[in-house]
Parts: structure tokens; sequence; C-alpha cells
């Protein structure tokens, strides 16, 4: 049997009420599950786009309990995957920030993962600005995840969103077989930048990307760019969600990854 992992990544158009996301999230999961997804994917934010930035500091939570971790371990037992649990605001050293955190659950719903977001976006023009240092502490520590299931291990990247500019931290993670972003983008920067920057972590890297995007205009008249996609490791687009909430599902291949890297052993071929 060729070995293959059944993945999904969900889309949402968060809004400012924390449980009200938490239900969409809950509902979307447990239809990926129904399609056979082993693993699913929630986007950045997905638990809070609030009115104000200083919103999600107001829900952090400490490492390890409060409700958005206790709902997510649920999720993941219920349902029996692996959830990648796109961000939830963690508490920071600073009072008035938060980490923009990853956190990994298991089938049985343990957590055996985190990433912290490393890299904060900042973007300014006449009619829009963001400026996430003014509430998030930065992370420090780059995260592979690595599962077992079927004797078969799988190793993936954790980043998130704005993590994408910076190819360095990809390539810090070594070969993986997925990397996973977990995404706000702002529709400005993503209709320009969000697939070529996505294709190229895949090409270059020669593995499959899975994102998971916001995809709409929110409460707060935030657009986001949407287009939750899976890519392989050869550039191509196998699933994309353009807009609005739903879930992209597909599969990854460890033959299509051996294929790739046989014939361009591109990795191997590094210098530098």
């Amino acid at each position: 049997m060729p070995s293959e992992l059944n993945i999904a990544s969900i889309q949402m158009i968060s809004t400012p009420a924390l449980q009200e996301n938490l239900d969409t999230a809950k509902k979307l999961i447990g239809q990926a599950a129904k399609t056979g997804a082993q693993l699913v994917v929630l986007p950045e934010y997905f638990c809070l786009m609030g009115l104000k930035d200083t919103d999600k500091v107001l829900a952090r939570e400490k490492l390890g309990g409060g409700p958005i971790q206790e709902q997510l371990a649920a999720m993941a037992k219920t349902n029996g995957i692996y959830l990648v649990a796109g961000t939830i605001p963690l508490e920071a050293q600073a009072t008035n920030k938060v980490l923009n955190t990853t956190l990994v659950f298991d089938p049985q719903g343990q957590r055996i993962g985190r990433y912290d977001k490393i890299h904060l976006f900042g973007f300014q023009t006449a009619t829009e600005r963001y400026e996430e240092s003014e509430t998030i502490e930065a992370g420090n520590t780059p995260s592979v995840l690595s599962i077992k299931i079927d004797n078969e291990e799988w190793r993936f990247g954790l980043s998130i969103c704005y993590d994408l500019r910076f190819p360095e931290l990809y390539r810090s993670l070594g070969e993986v077989d997925c990397h996973i972003i977990p995404a706000a983008f702002t529709y400005t920067t993503g209709k320009d930048h969000w697939e070529i920057l996505l294709r190229a972590r895949a090409i270059e890297n020669q593995c499959y990307v899975l994102s998971s995007a916001q995809g709409g205009t929110h409460i707060n008249q935030r657009r986001t760019w949407g287009n939750s996609m899976l890519i392989d490791p050869w550039g191509t687009v196998l699933a994309n969600l353009p807009e609005g909430e739903g879930f992209i599902s597909g599969v990854l291949s460890k033959d299509k990854l051996n294929e790739v890297r046989s014939k361009l052993p591109a990795l191997k071929h590094r210098k530098l």
C-alpha cells in the first residue's frame, strides 16, 4: 500500500465572538473528519477576530488551561484526529501582549506540539495599518512536528502567516513532508503575493504546503484573502478555496515526495 495521509484545511471568516468561532470550528472539523481527514488545520486567529487589536489580550490563556484549549482538545478527541489549531492567544511576558501560538493535539486530545509566531506583521498604506508587535510578543523557536500513523512517520514544519516571507525559517526546519501554514493574509497583500510565496516554499523545499486561511470581510471591516491551498512538492495547486467558510481536503503521498526528490535532487545539491 502506498504511504498516504488524508488531510484537511479549514477556512473561516472569524468574528469578535469567541464561542461563536469555536462552534464554527467544531462544525467544520466534524465535517472534515467525516470525509476521512486524519489531520485537520485551523486558520490563524480562528477563535477571535476582534473589533480592536487589544481584544485578543483580554482572551489570552495560560498554556495548558482555559476554555479555548479545553474545547480544542475535545474536538481532536471526539473526531479522532490530529488537530493543528490555527493560532490562539497565550500569556506572554508582557501583560499587554500575547503569544500568537499554534498548538497541536493528538487523537486522544493530548497537546503534542507548539509554535509561537516568530515574524510579526507590519504594513501601512493610506487606508490600512497593521502592527502586530503592539499586541504580540514574538516567539524565537522554530518547530517541527513529528507524528507516526500506521508505522509511517510524518514530519511537519509549523509556521504562521507572515513567516511565509522568510525562507530562511523553512530551510532551518530541515526536510519535512509538509509545511503547515495557518494564516490571515490581508486582501491587499494576498492578491499579489500569497500563491506565489506558498508555491515557492513548496518548490524550494520539495514538500507539500498546506495553508489554512481567513477568507472574507470580517465584522471589524478587515478583509482577508482566503485561498486556503494544498500544494504538492512540484508546486502544483491540488486544492483551493478562494473565499468563504468551508474546507479543502487532499492526500499527502510519500511516493510523490520521493518521486520529486529523486528526479530533481535539489536538496542534495545545496552548497551554502
